[in-house]
């Protein structure tokens, strides 16, 4: 049995925001005939674990305006500048979000964040072997960001926040099981960073 070709036979953007653009797409159907798709365009996205010599993790607490709370989350960003390699984006997160330059950086995993509506993939990376920004040339951090700080734990805690609830952003609970996972392996799972490419 062969698999039906989903073709677009036609495309109209909605609306165009700052970060995201959102389509309607008529698709072909099997069987016949067409149905609309909603889906948003999204730029990509990075996440990182950043692992310190004790074993611990750090995560920082963010406002979210569409869920109306804040989130446990790893240091993360867009992928917005184009033609930047996402562990470059990556490294520029960590340093403005939480201060931080990380010397071993490795590929833990990569996600299709909610592919029933948009089609933003998020690379995760494992961050070791870390320095703080010197003071000087830290990011002043603005909006939801200003209230952003660093607060260290330890793996295997951030893997039982992730299962007990608390901790609830999809890719970062990726991001974490993976981590310990990697940690268990021997580190023997990890992908080289260069192997994720902007898409």
């Amino acid at each position: 049995m062969s698999e039906h070709s989903y073709r677009v036979l036609g495309s109209r953007e909605v609306f165009r925001g700052a970060i995201f653009t959102l389509l309607t797409d008529d698709v072909a159907m099997p069987g016949g005939g067409s149905a609309h798709r909603d889906y948003l365009r999204h730029p990509g996205s990075v996440a990182v674990a950043a692992l310190d010599d004790q074993g611990r993790i750090v995560l920082v607490r963010q406002y979210r305006h569409a869920v109306g709370a804040r989130l446990w989350e790893l240091p993360a960003g867009l992928c917005d500048i184009a033609g930047e390699a996402p562990v470059r984006t990556a490294a520029r997160e960590l340093a403005e979000e939480v201060d931080l330059v990380a010397a071993t950086w490795d590929l833990l995993v990569q996600v299709h964040a909610s592919p029933g509506y948009s089609d933003e993939f998020a690379h995760v990376f494992l961050a070791r072997d870390l320095s703080p920004v010197p003071v000087d040339e830290r990011a002043v951090r603005r909006q939801e960001e200003a209230e952003l700080v660093p607060h260290w734990v330890d793996l295997d805690e951030a893997v039982a926040m992730a299962l007990r609830g608390e901790i609830t952003v999809a890719i970062d609970v990726a991001g974490i099981l993976a981590v310990a996972h990697a940690r268990d392996a021997g580190w023997t799972t990890l992908r080289p960073a260069d192997v994720a490419s902007a898409q």
